[in-house]
């Protein structure tokens, strides 16, 4: 029995140290733990052994230098074969027909040929060779005696020694001697040596080709970061990549297997070539290993692009430098050159740079616009950065509502004819009514351009950013019809629809930006509306369709590889408004990044340009003054009056509260009356009888309901 240890304990209750008595207790000591048996202490020093970092190092060391030796000598073997028989030729002709080239099969069957008889011509000649070797040698040895006798004699008469006739030829047996000896003594460490010295040919061959597998290689060249694209190391990539008809093939071509590569050319902070896939293998099988093939090439994911040009099976690949995609493009022009001015017809928007690092630009020409991406991407800084460019161009008006409500476009003040702030249901409300101000404006001027064809008109740019929140607004007005929807009773999706189908040629033009592109917050029909669609990261392929259309993603757009929260203001755009290389659905641009300081200073140079413009703030409109009274005595006893004069006589009836006022405002104010305006002679007019009896209605309600 083991021994107990008594120890002092002070009770802590009462909580009066000074009068807590002094407590005796017995706590018996723990049973001694049991002995690790023997085995189990050997067991797991084995272990240790074995897993210890330095054990396993020297393990891969001499696994590589060992693979490396006996790797080397097989591509000694092989390059020794190559060149004594015609296999390198069998193999560039498989190769040229696995490819589809018969041309060059057939040109590298002819060299075959004429190395198979020159070869025939070396080997006929050896059967005469012994004897013409012995000729030369008999010839040669005459020769030379006879030179060295000649010299004796000429030596002898000079000296006077009839001796000295052999003494050239004594010397010369002297040095053979001496030869022969020199060889003696060296040939038998040579022997000894010649072996290693031939093993270390082989693991330096072995070495300079990395022919170790990858878990033996060091670690900086099994990361391989930064390694350079050669073609060897694309071929090798794609045999790896898990589609065995393009292994089997890669395999019969052998070394060969570089034939299915173009030109490797420098394009931007990477390289790009095109790969002509052999029979059997489909440019999608390729475009799905995406991941596989980067990691093949030593490059993250999002450092490999494949797209699909125009030459039938073929995939071309851009492979960035590794590290240069996380790195800035600089800034934006808008922000660094003061004196840029902007042509919406013939110029086109600084956006940022492709992936060759070539400058990208957008032409907004008569273009709808849809943005979308996942939040907080740097979708409102890649369509504000157009906005800012259209403005340099005086002739361009503009009305923009902004559905988040941040602040982001509030450097427009002044500058847009309407701007709307917010998310709620009221900003949604006069979103849609900005849009269908949009529509009212493009059916003015298509019934001017059908009495004048050749009538011309400022650019008119609708801008709603956020539009998922306008889509998603369940609010109906008060006929019951719903503000939000994808049906035909919205709305905003109806005018949304009525601007794209028509609003292109007369220049009346919408741009939208929404977040996580769905069915319910983007409507077909209003997404495949945009002449110019782009996209940031995405979630899912299916959004990637839904923002792009399925041409692009076929194509190689693959907005849903880029990394949220790293690509920030890299887009995927479809459009034929910017240049996109042949054969290509889509290109990838990264957007210059424009901050709001940098914003406000464009906005301001375009102010500038301006005579001045009043914006309408649609939330902050006062109700002090009763529009419909004033509208009925801006119309005196006229018994209709253009919409435009109107809206002229109201501000000259009180510029406070009715200078910014546009045909949005009165029409709003007329529909809720019911005296909505109507056409007459072709223009929009207002009744002054229809003003007259809604007035005379709402006093009747008023007096009604008093009672």
């Amino acid at each position: 029995m083991s021994e107990n240890v008594v120890h002092l304990h002070k009770a802590t209750d009462p909580p009066t140290a000074d009068t807590a008595p002094t407590v005796l207790t017995v706590v018996p000591d723990p049973a001694p733990a049991a002995p690790v048996p023997l085995w189990v202490r050997s067991g797991r020093a084995v272990k240790s052994a074995v897993t210890h970092e330095s054990t396993r190092a020297t393990v891969r060391a001499a696994a590589r230098h060992g693979l490396y030796t006996f790797n080397g000598g097989r591509i000694v073997a092989r390059r020794a074969w190559d060149g004594r028989t015609g296999a390198r030729y069998e193999r560039m002709i498989r190769a040229a027909e696995a490819a589809g080239n018969l041309e060059a099969a057939e040109e590298w069957e002819e060299r075959l040929q004429r190395f198979r008889a020159a070869r025939h011509h070396r080997r006929m000649d050896l059967l005469h060779s012994p004897v013409d070797a012995a000729k030369g040698v008999a010839v040669g040895a005459g020769m030379s005696i006879g030179v060295l006798v000649a010299l004796g004699v000429v030596m002898a008469i000079s000296t006077g020694h009839a001796g000295d006739v052999i003494t050239p030829l004594s010397a010369t047996v002297d040095f053979i001697a001496l030869l022969i000896r020199i060889v003696q003594v060296v040939w038998g460490p040579a022997l000894s040596i010649g072996p290693f010295l031939a093993l270390l040919a082989l693991w330096s061959v072995g070495r300079k080709q990395h022919a170790a597998p990858n878990w033996a290689l060091p670690a900086n060249v099994r990361s391989g970061e930064g390694e350079p694209i050669t073609p060897s190391i694309v071929v090798k990539a794609l045999r790896d990549l898990g589609v065995p008809a393009l292994a089997r093939a890669i395999k019969e071509m052998g070394d060969a297997g570089a034939s299915m590569l173009g030109p490797i050319t420098i394009a931007g902070c990477g390289v790009e070539v095109d790969v002509t896939l052999p029979s059997g293998v489909a440019t999608n099988e390729v475009q799905s290993k995406r991941r596989k093939l980067a990691e093949n090439l030593t490059r993250h994911e999002h450092e490999v692009f494949i797209t699909i040009p125009q030459a039938a099976r073929t995939v071309r690949l851009w492979v960035a430098d590794s590290g240069a995609l996380d790195e800035p493009i600089g800034p934006s022009p808008l922000a660094t050159d003061d004196t840029m001015t902007a042509d919406y017809k013939s110029g086109k928007a600084p956006w940022g740079q492709d992936l060759r690092g070539d400058a990208a630009a957008l032409s907004l020409y008569q273009r709808h616009l849809l943005i979308t991406g996942l939040s907080n991407q740097g979708k409102t800084a890649a369509l504000r950065a157009l906005a800012l460019w259209a403005c340099l161009d005086r002739r361009v008006e503009f009305r923009v509502a902004d559905l988040k409500g941040a602040g982001d476009w509030a450097m427009f003040d002044g500058l847009a004819t309407v701007l709307i702030q917010g998310p709620a249901d009221e900003q949604v409300i006069e979103a849609t009514e900005m849009v269908e101000g949009l529509v009212e404006e493009m059916n003015r001027r298509i019934e001017i351009r059908r009495r004048d064809p050749g009538a011309v008109f400022a650019p008119l740019i609708g801008i709603v950013d956020e539009a998922q929140v306008a889509f998603m607004c369940p609010v109906k007005d008060e006929d019951g019809r719903p503000y939000g929807g994808s049906k035909a009773i919205s709305r905003y999706f109806m005018a949304v629809r009525k601007v794209h189908n028509q609003g292109r040629v007369v220049d009346v033009l919408l741009w939208e930006g929404t977040q996580d592109p769905t069915d319910q917050n983007l409507p077909k029909l209003v997404r495949e509306g945009a002449h110019t669609r782009a996209s940031l990261a995405l979630g899912t392929e299916s959004q990637a369709r839904m923002a792009l259309g399925d041409k692009a993603v076929d194509g190689g757009a693959a907005p849903h590889l880029l990394r949220q929260g790293l690509d920030k203001g890299t887009l995927v755009v479809a459009s034929d408004g910017i240049e996109i290389p042949a054969g290509q659905a889509s290109i990838t641009v990264r957007t210059h990044y424009i901050n709001d300081e940098q914003a406000t200073a464009i906005t301001d140079r375009a102010k500038a340009l301006r005579d001045g413009v009043t914006t309408l703030h649609a939330i902050d409109r006062g109700e002090e003054r009763d529009p419909l009274a004033d509208i009925a005595t801006v119309l005196g006893n006229d018994t209709r009056v253009r919409t435009q004069e109107v809206i002229s006589r109201l501000a000259a009836l009180n510029a406070d509260a009715y200078a910014g006022w546009s045909f949005i405002d009165l029409k709003r104010v007329l529909d809720a009356a019911g005296a909505e305006p109507y056409k007459s002679d072709g223009r929009m007019v207002v009744g002054r009888d229809r003003v007259a009896r809604a007035l005379a209605d709402r006093d009747n309600e008023g007096s009604a309901s008093a009672e």
